[in-house]
């Protein structure tokens, strides 16, 4: 019994300690809406698409816990210079987000391969009608204007993979142009041996039938 009001005696003084020390830090008020808060350049506001990387991969839609990307599109061909028959592309046509379903738990961007979806600051976009709140693609890529530039690279960190391996197909030779050619001394004629010394030539043993030596 001593040892539990000793423990709750610990936490309440724990408890003032804290309360002291807050009261005598001065409040400060934001003055949110006339100022905009400053926010972390991390800070997962809403979701930005750039239409022109889009491929209609589909990733984006299949890792979505709450399935709340849909995308629709078609195929068109495409001639190509030099190819025997035209190529196939997808087109999109339709991505839209519910952001009232969406949780922001930003899996749809990690998992983009061509970057196509970014995450912007901006989060003043309530609607009075939650069917408001379903953006299509010509409302996500109006985000664009509104992502920060990606932060620069560290010096003193590792290179990018991408950037690691350009460097070794540039330093690498790209054609046989460019390789060391290799010259063989053509065969001339036999040298004879030093000293007048030629090589050694068994003589054939005695024969029984004049055939193979025994």
């Amino acid at each position: 019994m001593s040892e539990h009001g000793g423990g709750t005696g610990g936490g309440l003084v724990k408890g003032l300690a804290v309360t002291l020390k807050t009261m005598t830090r001065r409040s400060h008020t934001q003055q949110y809406p006339d100022v905009a808060p400053e926010l972390p350049p991390r800070s997962r506001g809403v979701i930005a698409l750039l239409t022109e990387n889009c491929t209609v991969c589909m990733l984006c839609a299949r890792e979505c816990p709450d399935w709340c990307i849909y995308i629709d599109s078609h195929k068109e061909e495409v001639a190509v210079a030099g190819a025997a028959r035209p190529r196939q592309r997808n087109v999109l046509d339709k991505f839209d987000i519910d952001f009232s379903l969406c949780m922001y738990c930003g899996i749809c961007i990690e998992v983009c391969p061509f970057d196509a979806l970014y995450w912007s600051p901006e989060f003043e976009y309530a609607e009075y009608d939650i069917k408001d709140l379903l953006h299509d693609r010509d409302h996500l890529g109006q985000w664009m204007a509104t992502v920060p530039p990606p932060p620069a690279h560290d010096p003193h960190g590792e290179p990018a993979k991408e950037e690691t391996t350009a460097a070794r197909k540039a330093a690498a030779p790209t054609s046989s142009a460019a390789r060391p050619t290799v010259v063989r001394p053509e065969p001339g004629p036999a040298t004879p041996p030093a000293h007048g010394v030629g090589p050694v030539v068994p003589e054939p043993g005695p024969t029984d039938d004049g055939g193979a030596p025994r």
